[in-house]
């Protein structure tokens, strides 16, 4: 699935980068260093970079309309794995029957959790460049010693900061091993993160869960009316 966006950056500078139509219909303060106005988001970029991982941070205005989901993890998708294991939330069909070479079980779950997250926000009226914030948990898979931040970060660039910045072109990205390809979704969105390794997660089987919140395209006091 692909979107056409149109977000125009206000200035690559030194320290940040600017956007304007975070949220598909709200804009950012027109001026950095103050509060950004009702109704609009202010996203601050890493210096001087058109293709940024994750935001330094985001500034919202007050009275913005957000939307806030729960923690949504992956959905149950491979009936022919035992419950409650990490392989019975892996959406084989979405892969043509296998896992491609080098697609750890983080990584199938990540795509899994944000194919999730993208219909919970669809319910709203939403989608994933509305997005604004968003926590990751992530659990070791068995016999690692630590989470697979690298497979999170892959399947998260299939859905979100795979556009460049200054040319507007969708970017290629990696999915396992493979030579980068097309992004899932091109989405120019650059949401603040966080991604913490947790010692476990509420259902069993789980390697990913994420949160995340989105800006509502309409705003009430986007056109500077008064609250």
């Amino acid at each position: 699935m692909k979107k056409n966006l149109s977000r125009r950056p206000l200035a690559v500078g030194v320290s940040a980068l600017l956007l304007v139509g975070l949220g598909a219909g709200a804009g950012v303060a027109a001026a950095r260093g103050g509060t950004p106005a009702p109704g609009t988001v202010e996203v601050a970029l890493p210096l001087g970079e058109t293709n940024p991982f994750i935001a330094n941070g985001v500034g919202i205005g007050p009275g913005t309309a957000i939307y806030k989901s729960s923690g949504i993890g992956p959905s149950a998708a491979n009936p022919d794995a035992a419950p409650g294991t990490p392989d019975a939330y892996v959406d084989l069909a979405s892969f043509g029957g296998a896992l491609p070479e080098g697609v750890t079980l983080t990584e199938a779950q990540g795509l899994n959790a944000l194919a999730a997250i993208g219909e919970n926000l669809a319910a709203q009226g939403l989608s994933f460049d509305d997005v604004v914030t968003m926590r990751v948990f992530l659990a070791n898979e068995e016999g690692t010693e630590t989470a697979d931040f690298a497979g999170w970060n892959r399947a998260y660039r299939q859905y979100f900061a795979n556009v460049d910045l200054e040319t507007n072109e969708a970017v290629d990205v990696p999915m396992g091993t493979a030579a980068p390809a097309p992004p899932l979704f091109e989405n120019p969105a650059r949401p603040s993160r966080s991604a913490l390794e947790v010692a476990s997660l509420p259902v069993a089987g789980w390697l990913v869960e994420i949160e995340v919140d989105a800006v509502y395209p309409e705003q009430p006091f986007a056109k500077g009316e008064k609250h």
